[in-house]
């Protein structure tokens, strides 16, 4: 019967004398203290998680998982993409051919990376199609020489859909008049937005005849073949098995760790620190329920003697001080969990409608690999934070209560 009584007194204790309202005000700080702590720390976390989630979807769902490739031209791609497929964690394979160069309208350059696709079969293995703004992959019919776009590539050269462009190839023409570089007029026919500031900038995409010919190749010719698999992780290892199997000295693997794996990397490493140094913050407003619980035991040194004469035991005056500080981090970390979570939701439209009202850019696509801030709330994160912001509530309220506990009677109530 005593347990619900100490626990009510540990409860009233969160709130001061009449006449001492100061230490009132400062239980209410170290609750608000350690809520913006929680706040911060699950809309950073969130923020980090959408990072880690559009670099997965968008960036990678457009770049291949893997290639494989081989020194001279492919003729027959079809019957290796059946050997590839037998592989049970190939979902899909497309054909490809690439070559990087300049792009020309008017004056203005831009560098390109040429990806020539067969339309049906790049829908297996690249999200595309999600992007399109405008035209549509199938209008890259073979011989047509149409390209598409990124809206930035095509902002940046002023063009849109069905004007001209020219693409001028890394190599030369010799003629008894001299040497002059390889040039081949394309129509655009669609443009696309993906938000990644290297795809929409630098990615064309054309017919896989059409830059067939302008290798010089065989319609038929590919240069290799992308694959997509059920895990993206296991691509590096799945690739350069499949490459063996093939036939190391006629094929080689590259996978998506070559080109974006950094990036990728260093987002995880991000948010594994900023977790860790968000983590300090939450500790020092958890720990600012010490002070507090250390002015409430001096506010409440009579009321420790009184209970001590009525048979309290220390183990019980350690109790009601721990209920406090518990109490203190509960509904700080409650408060800190709901105002976190409808933050972390909101924090992409609220900064999108930020970035309008002041016309300007938080996120560049030059510098960042997105142009706008993404969140994803993700349960065991806000688990992980409200677990972390109790135990150290918790660790916080053993001194103070430990104080409490040690307290003399007599002492207490010599000048009361």
């Amino acid at each position: 019967m005593f347990r619900p009584l100490f626990v009510f007194i540990g409860t009233r204790y969160t709130r001061a004398k009449r006449r001492n309202h100061f230490v009132s005000f400062i239980s209410l700080t170290s609750m608000i203290g350690l809520a913006l702590g929680v706040v911060v720390m699950i809309v950073v976390l969130s923020v980090m998680n959408g990072f880690d989630h559009e670099m997965r979807t968008r960036v990678l769902g457009m770049v291949p998982h893997a290639t494989i490739e081989s020194g001279e031209p492919i003729s027959d791609w079809q019957s290796l993409a059946a050997k590839v497929k037998q592989n049970p964690q190939v979902t899909a394979v497309a054909p490809f051919v690439q070559m990087q160069g300049l792009l020309t309208n008017n004056g203005k350059v831009s560098k390109v990376l040429l990806n020539a696709i067969d339309p049906v079969q790049e829908r297996q293995v690249s999200i595309i199609d999600n992007f399109m703004q405008q035209g549509k992959l199938d209008d890259l019919a073979p011989g047509s020489f149409g390209i598409v776009i990124g809206d930035k590539a095509a902002a940046k050269l002023g063009v849109a859909v069905g004007d001209k462009l020219t693409f001028v190839a890394p190599e030369v023409t010799v003629t008894p008049a001299g040497m002059f570089p390889r040039m081949k007029r394309f129509t655009v026919v669609g443009i696309f937005h993906v938000g990644a500031g290297e795809i929409d900038g630098y990615l064309g995409i054309t017919n896989l005849q059409d830059l067939a010919k302008l290798h010089r190749w065989k319609p038929d010719q590919v240069q290799g073949i992308r694959l997509k698999f059920d895990d993206l992780f296991q691509a590096p290892r799945v690739a350069w098995t499949i490459a063996q199997q093939l036939g190391e000295d006629q094929y080689y693997a590259r996978d998506w760790t070559r080109t974006h794996g950094n990036l990728y990397q260093a987002i995880r490493m991000e948010k594994a620190m900023i977790g860790l140094l968000l983590l300090l913050i939450v500790a020092v407003a958890a720990f600012n329920i010490i002070s507090t619980l250390v002015m409430v035991v001096n506010d409440k040194k009579g009321d420790i003697a009184i209970l001590r004469t009525l048979g309290s035991t220390p183990g019980q005056i350690m109790a009601i001080f721990m209920v406090q500080g518990t109490v203190i981090g509960v509904f700080g970390t409650l408060i800190g969990a709901v105002v976190g979570i409808f933050a972390a939701l909101n924090v992409s439209a609220a900064i999108s409608a930020l970035e309008g009202l002041i016309g300007h850019k938080f996120l560049n696509a030059d510098v960042y690999f997105i142009d706008y801030l993404p969140s994803q709330v993700q349960s065991q994160d806000v688990l992980m934070v409200c677990a972390a912001a109790l135990v150290l509530s918790f660790l916080a309220t053993l001194y103070p209560a430990w104080r409490a506990a040690r307290t003399q009677p007599a002492e207490a109530l010599r000048y009361e």
